[in-house]
């Protein structure tokens, strides 16, 4: 089972190019239940079955885990057999039919225009490390990428020019998302703060990254979370927010101002337009809100 899971996390890694967070979910995922067939006797995953993986399941919901952690490690179990499967180790996939537990829908948190004026008019530091955290909070304001997106971007991947970013997103798809001037503007200056002004010792942009850590490597999408909280501290806003929360901002924003529901699907690079129209309740919600605190008729039915 070791091996398998060895070779399954080779597999995302290389061939998926899975998020970070998604990576290390799946990984945690395995690991656990290679623990729980250890202490149920149960050696090999060609020994696996469904009611092995029903019983791991009931393991779970004993535990108290939450449903939405209980459906991804499903989602894990059933990525791990069809690996194992495509490679000739099991002779047919035992989570395949395994239905996972049904997830209770949440809405997108998200900073409303006034709390996003307060968390971009934050007093930055002029150094190169003030200005990189600057154009990072403008950037995923400005672009609504994901962070694993935006941590993994060269350079080379802004056509200042256009104002277009070509960004790489799940599964190794890319796709083009237009850039604001604010945040065009925070890049630039960033970049131009750097040593070499972001060139590589000899003098292209090939390879190197958009935004680096202190030491001169890549950032890391844990950094970029750190980054978010101390300036969401300083912005008073008084509520925690993720960077995850600028991309619902992002789409939210759009969505308020009546762009099209596929145009932001294209924008934020959902395979699935069903996963974008979580936004719709969002606006709905703002709507109301809204209506309620501006009509003078809406304060409910007049009884008689």
């Amino acid at each position: 089972m070791e091996d398998a899971v060895r070779d399954f996390g080779v597999h995302i890694d290389v061939e998926r190019n899975l998020s970070y967070h998604t990576k290390r979910n799946y990984l945690s995922d395995l690991r656990q239940f290679s623990e729980f067939l250890l202490e149920n006797g149960v050696d090999k995953p060609s020994d696996v079955d469904q009611a092995v993986i029903r019983a791991f399941l009931a393991s779970l919901y004993r535990g108290r885990i939450k449903k939405a952690t209980v459906s991804r490690k499903v989602a894990s179990l059933r990525a791990f057999f069809k690996f194992l499967l495509r490679e000739g180790k099991i002779r047919y996939n035992p989570a395949q039919m395994i239905q996972a537990p049904k997830v209770d829908k949440y809405l997108p948190s998200f900073l409303n225009i006034d709390e996003v004026f307060s968390l971009l008019g934050v007093k930055f530091k002029s150094d190169v490390l003030g200005l990189r955290d600057r154009a990072i909070i403008e950037f995923l304001y400005s672009a609504g990428v994901r962070v694993g997106e935006l941590t993994g971007l060269n350079v080379a991947d802004v056509d200042f020019s256009n104002s277009l970013v070509r960004v790489r997103g799940k599964g190794r798809k890319e796709r083009i998302v237009p850039v604001g001037g604010p945040a065009l503007s925070a890049l630039r200056e960033y970049i131009s703060s750097r040593p070499g002004g972001g060139r590589n010792k000899d003098g292209s942009y090939t390879g190197s990254p958009l935004f680096l850590n202190r030491s001169g490597s890549r950032l890391t999408p844990r950094s970029v979370r750190r980054i978010i909280d101390k300036y969401i501290t300083l912005s008073g806003i008084g509520r925690k927010i993720s960077p995850h929360a600028l991309r619902h901002t992002f789409a939210t924003h759009l969505m308020d101002a009546g762009a099209d529901l596929r145009v932001i699907q294209e924008l934020l690079g959902h395979e699935s337009l069903s996963t974008t129209q979580k936004y719709t309740s969002v606006s709905v919600r703002r709507l109301m809100e809204v209506y309620d605190k501006s009509h003078p008729r809406a304060g409910g039915e007049q009884k008689s």
